[in-house]
Parts: C-alpha cells; sequence; structure tokens
C-alpha cells in the first residue's frame, strides 16, 4: 500500500508549474530517469520507508537546508527550510525522534524561524534529548578546509540514523557549486556541506536527497540525464565549464517541482506508515510555516522579496498541495466505505 500511495504522491509533487523564462519540461525527465534508476518504485515512499524502518525514539536525524546567497537573497529562500521544518515535525512527534539542522550561519534564522512555526522549537542538544524539547540547530565552519574534520566530529557526537538534504546545491565534477541557471557560486558566502553527505555514505547511514533542477544533493544519482535535460547541465555560464549538475548522491533522490514539495511528500507517505493523519501538517499551518521563515529573512527566489511566494509558486498553492496530500493520508486511512450509492 505504501507504494501504491507513493506513486500518485510522486505525481503531486513533481507537477511542473514554471515560468516559460525557466527551465521548463524537464521535471517529468527528471523524476522518470529517478525512478527507472530506484527500479520503478515510489521515490517517496521509498524514502519514508526507509526513514522509519531506522528511526526510532530518541534518535537524531541531521535535517539539511539552505539556498540562496548575498547580496541577493543574504539569509537564504523560502525553499528549503520550510520543507525540513515539516520534516522535523513528524520526526518529533511521529517517530520521538531529534531533528538536528545543518547549514551555513546565514541560513539559519529562516530555518529556525519554519522550525518553531511548525511546532518544533529549537533548543540545546541536552535539552531536546535529556527532555524531549525540541530539535537543533548547528552551522558549518565559515573556513571550507575545516568542514570535513567537523562533518566526521558531529558525525561521531550525534550519531544521525538518517541524513535528509533538501534545496542544498552541491559541486560539479570540477568541485564548483552553481545555481540552476548556470551560474557559479563563490565559495566564502556558500559553504559546500557534501562531505556530510560522504559522512554518511562512509558509516553506512541512510541519506535522501530532495531538489528541484539538478544541482542539489542527490542528483548525482542521474547525473548524465541531468547534464541532458538541464539548459546548463552540461556548460555552465561560469568559467569552470563543467556544467550545474552535481556529483554528489544520496541512497535516495526525489526531484520536485518545489523542493518543499519533496519534503511534504515524504511526510505524507510517513504518516500513512505511521498511521496517523494529524502528522501531516495543515494547510493553515503551511502558510504560518512560509510567512516565518519569509519573515525571518528567507525570500522568495524568484524576485527576491517577501512576497507569499515559495520558489516561483504562490504560497496558497503550497497550501493545496498540503491539502490534497493531507486527504490523501486521510482516505488511504479510512475504514472501507463504499458509501450508500454503490
Amino acid at each position: 500500500m505504501p507504494y501504491i500511495m507513493g506513486e500518485f504522491v510522486d505525481q503531486l509533487v513533481t507537477l511542473e508549474m514554471r515560468n516559460r523564462a525557466m527551465n521548463t519540461g524537464v521535471m517529468g525527465k527528471l523524476y522518470r530517469a529517478a525512478l527507472a534508476e530506484a527500479g520503478g518504485r515510489s521515490l517517496t515512499a521509498l524514502a519514508a520507508e526507509g526513514i522509519a524502518k531506522r528511526v526510532g525514539k530518541g534518535d537524531v536525524v541531521f535535517l539539511i537546508a539552505g539556498a540562496g546567497y548575498p547580496p541577493l537573497m543574504p539569509k537564504g529562500e523560502s525553499d528549503g527550510p520550510p520543507g525540513v521544518a515539516a520534516l522535523a515535525r513528524i520526526l518529533y512527534y511521529g517517530l520521538g525522534a531529534i531533528p538536528i539542522f545543518v547549514s551555513e550561519q546565514i541560513h539559519a534564522g529562516p530555518i529556525m524561524a519554519s522550525s518553531e512555526a511548525a511546532g518544533v522549537m529549537i533548543r540545546s542538544f541536552e535539552e531536546a534529548k535529556g527532555r524531549r524539547l525540541g530539535g537543533v540547530m548547528l552551522t558549518a565552519p565559515n573556513q571550507q578546509e575545516k568542514v570535513g574534520e567537523w562533518a566526521s566530529e558531529i558525525f561521531d557526537r550525534y550519531c544521525p540514523k538518517a541524513l535528509i538534504c533538501a534545496e542544498r546545491l552541491g559541486p560539479n565534477e570540477k568541485g564548483v557549486i552553481h545555481g540552476a541557471t548556470g551560474l557559479g557560486k563563490e565559495l566564502g558566502f556558500i559553504i559546500d556541506l557534501s562531505p556530510l553527505v560522504g559522512e554518511a555514505e562512509k558509516q553506512g547511514i541512510f541519506s535522501v536527497g530532495i531538489g528541484d533542477n539538478g544541482n542539489e544533493f542527490g542528483f548525482g544519482r542521474i547525473y548524465e540525464t541531468v547534464r541532458e535535460v538541464m539548459p546548463y547541465g552540461k556548460k555552465c555560464q561560469c568559467s569552470c565549464g563543467g556544467g550545474m549538475a552535481t556529483v554528489i548522491k544520496t541512497d535516495v533522490l526525489i526531484p520536485a517541482s518545489v523542493s518543499n514539495w519533496g519534503c511534504y511528500g515524504v511526510e505524507a507517505v510517513l504518516a500513512f506508515l505511521l498511521k496517523n493523519r494529524d502528522l501531516m501538517h495543515t494547510p493553515e499551518e503551511e502558510k504560518r510555516i512560509l510567512f516565518a521563515c519569509l519573515d525571518a529573512g528567507g525570500l522568495e527566489a524568484r524576485y527576491c522579496s517577501k512576497r507569499f511566494i515559495a520558489d516561483g509558486m504562490p504560497g496558497e498553492t503550497s497550501m493545496a498541495v498540503v491539502r490534497l496530500l493531507g486527504d490523501m493520508v486521510r482516505i488511504n486511512l479510512a475504514a472501507p466505505d463504499r458509501g450508500v450509492a454503490h
């Protein structure tokens, strides 16, 4: 049943709605490639089942987000933080886990605001572990050369059971990080957190990558497809010339039209597996989370403003997606009933 439901969850979160000036006609191709690479099984269900099998009460899950950089988006964007906040909510209330967010310092504000709006307060690890008072925020070193050692240290200290990445940009084969339109990102404002994914692979820790353009953690699973499908997949707009496709792989890859939606898809299948509709956040809660992210400085990425938008989609559209996913959970959990007319 999770894979039957998951098939339609996948369809919903990959519904492409993009301005013609952006990368259009690509989501279906990215999704079909990821689905085939995964053996044809629902991607949101693969992720949700993998998490449910590995994560229990008191276990740690790393949640990595944060895209958008100065000067246009000095604290990041509104796609990513709301998604990991919704996942933190179901991990905390549904599985009794300890969500630990990981990003650079510049992204911490919108991530923490999103989490608290979702009902998961940010506390110290001692308070989260000893008294189950919420989640934790970790920020990476400002020097790239220190990130590898730091990644090993936090894995050893917190012993995560899973790692979930949403809208987190990864390097190409030349080690350069790019935006969706092939513009290179200078390391300095941006810190490459891919050593965290490498550490998860090294330690055999389950990982999920969620993204919307092929330059985010996880898309290394379909690297050649991204290079072929995306306008700047092979040839970027910066001097490296290596294209915007990332080489970073995760155990499960979920392409989504909006990265937040991919997170919500995993949340919905997890709520189904846990047999609790209330674990899926509501459209009203989605509105609160998005506004909290925007108010904390996580700008919408199209016009770099505080308009009620996530990745080009009006906030009301995200609310509608959450409503549809919630109804899918409710209907699939309901007792069989044909009504009086059938």
